[in-house]
């Protein structure tokens, strides 16, 4: 039997390592751990679009394999299978795990809120699976936890959600017991600054409204709310509220709704309105998930796990497609947050940042890689000129004696490297590409993968 790890996310040895674990543990299996080790598997010199996940033995479990997915709308960090063969839409998973760096102290909506709607909406296809919110703090945490952590923590419990990688006061955290004990807890905080939509909830009758701001720039795509009002909407239906939910001071006009935004999904799942709308139907894609083959974050997380096997070479800041931003480490280690803007102010225009900085402390030398797919490539080598406020107020700040390059790294089909910018090529069948102008470090995390024969596995 084989362990499947399916993810949208470029996997962190600490997360997959606390995911085995958890395994593990749920079914009483022997869990031996050395040096984790994420290897990207080879066949005859191509890549197979899978990983092999090395230093962790279980009990009766043959391999650890891990694959690149996408969702087809909202879909959580990781679904785990256990199963001899790749899992396909059929398959159920045991586990459907989210996960976040994101601390209370420095994002109360974005740690718990702007994630639940994941697991309202995962729910619809996978209900028996087990859901995990896993905590992957890197910045210390607050003391003493909000009130809207709180909040947020306890519907999750509720709906069924397990917290993993935090330890909670049982006191204080603990699923909300009736309807009552919800709406009472939530209208007992904090007023919302002026100008600002309180989410409040009123109960009348047959009927409870959800106030809550759903409008953001020009669209429905307020992220914290929309995970806010869906968990509170799937709270209320948990605890047994049969009649109408409908969202009040949404700021929205009809020409917002669209059948396939996922707030109107989850909306239409879950049966609530919007106040003085008409909700279009909508229903849920055929497929929760499908194995990605056409973003270039296939190309730069393939090339972020070989870098890592170097040693002296680390990537010191992420933010693959698609992917959680990580944090940018410094020459100590200590994780720092990227600011948006330019000097950390909104008037001076947004700061532009790659998919990936890399380190190479034997060269002291920085390489900035900015991923595309192939058709874009020409895009991504005129962004390589943006990175001159970046390079100043980090690279230059905290790696002051390193030498720094721009580089392009790409994806799809190409038959040859055509411009000295682009360092590595990933094509759609697996082949992998340097040129004359490769960075070393590039160069031997490609010679290293394939001279590893089948990455280790045999």
């Amino acid at each position: 039997m084989k362990l499947w790890i399916l993810t949208e996310e470029r996997p962190k040895r600490p997360v997959i390592e606390r995911i085995i674990s958890r395994f593990g543990e749920d079914r009483e299996l022997k869990v031996d751990i050395s040096q984790v080790r994420i290897i990207p598997m080879i066949r005859e010199h191509r890549f197979s679009f899978a990983y092999k996940v090395l230093g962790i033995s279980v009990e009766s479990i043959e391999e650890i394999l891990l694959k690149i997915v996408s969702g087809e709308s909202s879909f959580v960090d990781f679904l785990v299978f256990m199963q001899e063969n790749e899992p396909d839409r059929n398959s159920v998973p045991l586990y459907a795990i989210e996960e976040t760096k994101t601390s209370d102290a420095e994002s109360r909506n974005t740690g718990v809120f702007q994630r639940s709607s994941k697991f309202v909406f995962v729910n619809f296809y996978y209900p028996t699976c087990k859901k995990i919110m896993l905590y992957n703090i890197q910045i210390e945490d607050d003391n003493e936890p909000t009130k809207t952590n709180i909040f947020g923590t306890r519907m999750l419990m509720t709906i069924g959600v397990e917290i993993l990688g935090k330890d909670l006061d049982t006191s204080i955290f603990k699923p909300f017991d009736s309807i009552d004990e919800l709406v009472d807890f939530k209208n007992s905080m904090r007023r919302a600054p002026a100008g600002n939509v309180q989410i409040q909830i009123r109960r009348s009758g047959s009927r409870i409204e959800v106030s809550g701001r759903l409008y953001k720039s020009g669209s429905l795509s307020h992220d914290p709310n929309i995970g806010a009002l869906s968990i509170i909407g799937k709270t209320l239906r948990v605890l047994g509220w049969e009649g109408e939910i409908i969202v009040t001071q949404h700021g929205l006009s009809q020409e917002h709704l669209s059948s396939g935004n996922k707030f109107i999904r989850i909306a239409n799942q879950l049966n609530m309105g919007l106040a003085g709308l008409a909700l279009p139907g909508s229903s849920l894609p055929r497929e929760y998930w499908h194995y990605e083959t056409s973003s270039e974050k296939v190309a730069t997380i393939f090339l972020h796990l070989a870098l890592e096997e170097l040693p002296g070479v680390e990537v010191i800041y992420e933010n693959h497609a698609g992917c959680e931003r990580g944090y940018f480490k410094t020459m100590t280690g200590d994780p720092i947050a990227i600011h948006k803007y330019i000097n950390n102010k909104k008037s001076n225009g947004v700061l532009r940042i790659p998919d990936s900085i890399v380190c190479d402390n034997r060269k002291k030398h920085i390489l900035i890689l900015e991923g595309k797919t192939v058709d874009r490539m020409s895009e991504g080598i005129s962004e390589l000129a943006d990175y001159d406020n970046l390079e100043s107020e980090y690279i230059q700040k905290y790696y002051g004696t390193y030498s720094v390059s721009r580089h392009v790294v790409l994806f799809g089909g190409i038959r040859g490297i055509s411009h000295r910018s682009v360092t590595f090529v990933l094509t759609s069948n697996g082949g992998m590409m340097i040129s004359e102008y490769t960075p070393d470090a590039i160069r031997e995390a490609i010679n290293n993968v394939l001279c590893s024969n089948n990455a280790g596995s045999d």
